[in-house]
């Protein structure tokens, strides 16, 4: 395993209350390519806030998206309707939902089928996790459908699922929050301040 690219995300992985979980997330980490942990979140600049800019940007916009997630789930009247081995899949698709943002190899801009990506990485990992058919499964679902509505490629083709299910949505929720220009979060280091 590649412990650089793990401690980007201990205080994420650290979220997880399952430590099965923990120790396969820490094998998809470091199945990520180096640029993830390079690039910014917008290739173009447009579709992001600041803190998602410049390098590094993708790792922060990352982080953003699983702590929304984290303080939700935690909130009982939202996150009761999880159980913890569900809230700790939530997370992990979260982790992972952008790992291949750039294809594989890296591209210039962002590939649109970038959450189809990321879901046959984690399907060609099974054999070397210790994760069920099924819990791959609901991971390999929320991550694909993360996009939500913008799930048909420049030709109008619809290319990615929308959500239909509430992890699908939750995932799709936190990762659109993420996103959003009017919500600034301040970092040190790479690390969420606060």
């Amino acid at each position: 395993m590649n412990t650089e690219k793990i401690n980007m995300f201990q205080r994420e992985i650290n979220y997880i209350k399952t430590e099965r979980y923990r120790e396969n997330i820490k094998k998809l980490i470091s199945c990520l390519p180096d640029y993830f942990f390079e690039i910014p979140a917008s290739s173009t600049g447009k579709y992001h806030p600041n803190y998602a800019l410049g390098e590094g940007g993708l790792v922060r916009h990352t982080k953003v998206a699983v702590r929304i997630a984290y303080e939700l789930l935690n909130d009982e009247s939202i996150g009761y309707q999880f159980k913890t081995e569900e809230k700790d899949m939530i997370l992990m698709s979260l982790i992972l939902h952008d790992g291949l943002k750039s294809g594989n190899p890296k591209e210039k801009y962002t590939r649109f089928d970038h959450p189809l990506l990321v879901c046959a990485m984690i399907e060609k990992e099974a054999p070397n996790l210790t994760l069920t058919e099924n819990e791959i499964k609901a991971m390999v679902n929320m991550i694909s459908s993360h996009m939500g509505p913008w799930n048909q490629d420049f030709n109008g083709n619809e290319v990615l699922p929308k959500p239909s299910n509430k992890y699908q949505r939750f995932v799709h929720m936190c990762d659109f929050l993420a996103s959003k220009k009017f919500l600034e979060v301040p970092f040190e280091k790479n690390e969420i301040i606060g």
